[in-house]
């Protein structure tokens, strides 16, 4: 059996390691990066508390002892499950079992403007562009000419009161209160504004009603201005517009308020349901697609538990990873399939040092405040890949711990890159006019990275 599974999140990558090595199965993983990013600590990474390595682990390196797993880095460009076989970036690839794993994309809601302009963060690589920026504000708001400009460039505003903007916002106010102001002793840090807007009635709308209200009593005393029942309208790249009617000038808008399946060209649109998600049945196969399965966050499951699809966190996609794999050889022997049903083992967050709330289903328990604190980080040890990077998190957790620093807080400038000749030159040289050299790069000509448009 040829498996070709697409995407190395959570779902894709425990699927090929439950079917490495085992008989009758060969295995090609595909993804558009070469390694595994662990989602749950970009926020460390975009408030420089950890190294992107350190939550990054080489997918090749996960099968060095492997007999029937293969990596290719390329990015899926179209399903033909009629033929089946999927078009990649350089070739053509057939299969008898297709699992799509591609995971969930920043929904933006169709907002052109705020697509351009704010900062989402679902990948390593918008992590570091996200810590980019926010240092570099504060060194342009060292030399900003007026006390307007400088409040714009030390505001952050947080869209979205789920688990990234809870600990996004909380990171940032650690850093206000003890790292930012050595740095930059010109700036009166009781002007920074970290704003989190929601449009729910509580944050971490999916938990208890007593952690909403416990994390939301801790960004509050940590500073943190919670406004709730907000809607972000439009965003312009230097004023927020909400729906209500106010407005919020702001350099910087981070967008963590929903995401949406990435669907891939020649899925039927038919079997696109809310959230762009896929149909699934509950062995994850997608209905009249022969050898398609969808698992994670892009599979939308409907059970008598669960009728409006799983929760689309990283327990739902391993989970159903570990069913698809002992179905798969099942079918290899045989024998019947086995209905998946998602073990809800609980959800956190953190707010902040010795803050956090974690929720437990069975028993019905409820922690919050060291101990929360204590169980989040013991599980994100245990989850993140590599005793290497369990050890440097480890680490950085400690001295952060002990110093009250982050010692990453580093702004990489783009390499100065002459500018390409426009098409009338083109033409000209083809036509064997002589046009002026292009000019040499002045010094100090780099210029910051800039968020590539979607």
């Amino acid at each position: 059996m040829k498996v070709v599974i697409v995407g190395a999140g959570f779902g894709g990558l425990r699927l090929a390691r439950k079917l490495n090595n085992k008989e009758g199965i060969d295995v090609l993983l595909i993804d558009k990066f070469n390694y595994h990013q662990f989602q749950p600590l970009f926020y460390q990474v975009a408030t420089a508390a950890l190294d992107a390595s350190n939550i990054s682990f080489p997918l090749r390196k996960a099968f060095h002892k492997s007999r029937n797993v293969r990596i290719r880095v390329e990015e899926l460009k179209q399903v033909v499950p009629a033929e089946k076989k999927i078009i990649t970036e350089s070739e053509v690839i057939t299969y008898d079992v297709l699992v799509l794993a591609l995971g969930a994309d920043t929904n933006f809601f169709n907002n052109q403007n705020v697509t351009t302009n704010a900062f989402p963060m679902k990948s390593t690589v918008e992590a570091i562009q996200l810590r980019h920026r926010f240092i570099q504000n504060f060194e342009d708001a060292v030399r900003a000419s007026n006390p307007e400009d400088r409040q714009r460039l030390m505001t952050v505003v947080i869209a979205g009161g789920g688990p990234t903007g809870v600990e996004l916002a909380g990171a940032l106010a650690e850093m206000r209160h003890y790292t930012l102001p050595c740095d930059y002793p010109e700036l009166d840090f009781k002007q920074m504004k970290i704003m989190l807007l929601d449009g729910g009635e509580r944050l971490l709308g999916a938990m208890d009603p007593k952690s909403s209200a416990d994390a939301q009593r801790y960004l509050e005393k940590l500073g943190v201005e919670v406004h709730l029942n907000t809607i972000v309208k439009d965003y312009d790249g230097r004023n927020v517009s909400l729906a209500s009617g106010g407005t919020i000038a702001t350099e910087m808008v981070v967008w963590a308020a929903g995401i949406r399946g990435n669907v891939p060209e020649g899925i039927d649109k038919a079997l696109v349901v809310r959230g762009n998600r896929i149909t699934v049945d509950r062995q994850n196969r997608v209905p009249g697609l022969e050898g398609v399965y969808v698992i994670g966050d892009l599979a939308a499951m409907s059970t008598p538990r669960y009728p409006n699809g799983h929760p689309q966190v990283a327990s739902a996609a391993i989970q159903q990873a570990e069913t698809l794999s002992k179905n798969l050889r099942r079918m290899i022997k045989g024998e019947g399939l086995i209905e998946y049903e998602y073990k809800d083992k609980g959800s956190m967050a953190t707010v902040g040092r010795n803050l956090a709330v974690v929720d437990v289903p069975k028993p019905r328990l409820h922690f919050r405040g060291l101990i929360a604190w204590l169980i989040w980080m013991g599980l994100h040890l245990f989850l993140i890949l590599g005793v290497k990077n369990r050890l440097f998190v480890f680490l950085n957790w400690v001295y952060s711990y002990i110093t009250y620093d982050q010692s990453l807080r580093l702004i990489f400038k783009e390499f100065y890159r002459p500018k390409q000749p426009t098409d009338a030159t083109k033409q000209a040289q083809i036509a064997g006019v002589a046009t002026p050299a292009l000019p040499d790069p002045p010094d100090g000509s780099e210029t910051a990275p800039t968020r590539p448009q979607s």
